[in-house]
């Protein structure tokens, strides 16, 4: 039987086969190199805008740092983890006092680096959190640190800001207030005496006095501060971006309580020390 000689492909024939034979080897390069090539992650958001006070943004980071920040305040004493809603709220309300201070140019506001150590030093030595975790020493307060995921830095610039506003405010609505020794009498017989139990010993009115003074002229620069601060919400351009943090929880401002002359407890506006900043 005769061999059929091989079939041989002419012209039109081999270019469609090699065509062919192209095509495919090109598809599946092209699937190799698909598979090969990483796809690019989702987006990954690092901060966002939770709030804009007067076109200045609040971020989701400034919230976090104010949560970590507010162990170092003594007048949270009790009050548990502050909430975001009313982290925003201090921030809100710190935006607007700073604001003011820069369209003011209170210069002299500004506090020294002997200042921010002595309220430093002060803090770690004084303030109950700190003195549990004996802050006091180089050990501790690094521990004090690691704990609440704090920096030397942020402590810092945090507590420059407070000392900052603290001397604005003293400045601004301290000035022209004057106490008659009237009204310290009546507060050491109406306010403080009924505050000690029988057989306790109570502080005679020389002794107390100054700080009876002081107190009262806290009061009088709170009420003033607070009508300050809250004319500065209402004229400001304020939008709170997350739904959630819309209405900050409201608390009840220390200075409404009695203070007793004598104990260390610093009184500043907004309650607490700092409470609306």
């Amino acid at each position: 039987m005769r061999k059929q000689p091989p079939i041989r492909l002419h012209g039109a024939g081999r270019v469609a086969r090699w065509r062919t034979l192209f095509v495919c080897l090109a598809a599946a390069a092209s699937i190799l190199t698909h598979a090969q090539t990483p796809q690019p992650a989702a987006p990954v958001v690092l901060d966002r805008v939770v709030a804009v006070v007067n076109n200045q943004a609040i971020l989701t980071s400034d919230v976090e740092d104010e949560i970590r920040l507010s162990v170092l305040d003594p007048g949270r004493g009790g009050l548990g983890v502050l909430t975001r809603a009313r982290a925003l709220d201090q921030l809100i309300g710190r935006a607007l006092i700073e604001q003011q201070m820069h369209q003011e140019d209170t210069q002299a506001a500004e506090p020294s680096q002997d200042e921010v150590d002595a309220r430093l030093i002060e803090i770690r030595k004084e303030l109950p959190a700190c003195v549990r975790e004996n802050c006091a020493s180089a050990a501790g307060w690094s521990a004090f640190l690691f704990t609440h995921a704090l920096t030397p830095t942020l402590v810092e610039t945090y507590l420059r800001h407070r000392v900052e506003i603290l001397r604005f405010i003293e400045q601004r609505f301290r000035q022209g207030i004057s106490i008659s020794p009237q009204e310290v009498e009546a507060y050491y017989h109406n306010t403080l005496l009924p505050q000690y139990a029988k057989g306790e010993t109570i502080p005679t009115f020389d002794l107390v006095s100054d700080r009876i003074q002081e107190i009262l002229l806290q009061q009088r620069v709170n009420v003033l501060f607070d009508d300050w601060l809250s004319n500065l919400r209402k004229q400001g351009d304020i939008e709170v971006l997350d739904p959630a943090l819309e209405t900050p929880i409201q608390q009840t401002p220390q200075s409404a309580t009695p203070a007793t002359p004598g104990a260390s407890s610093a009184q500043t506006p907004g309650g607490s020390e700092g409470g609306s900043y």
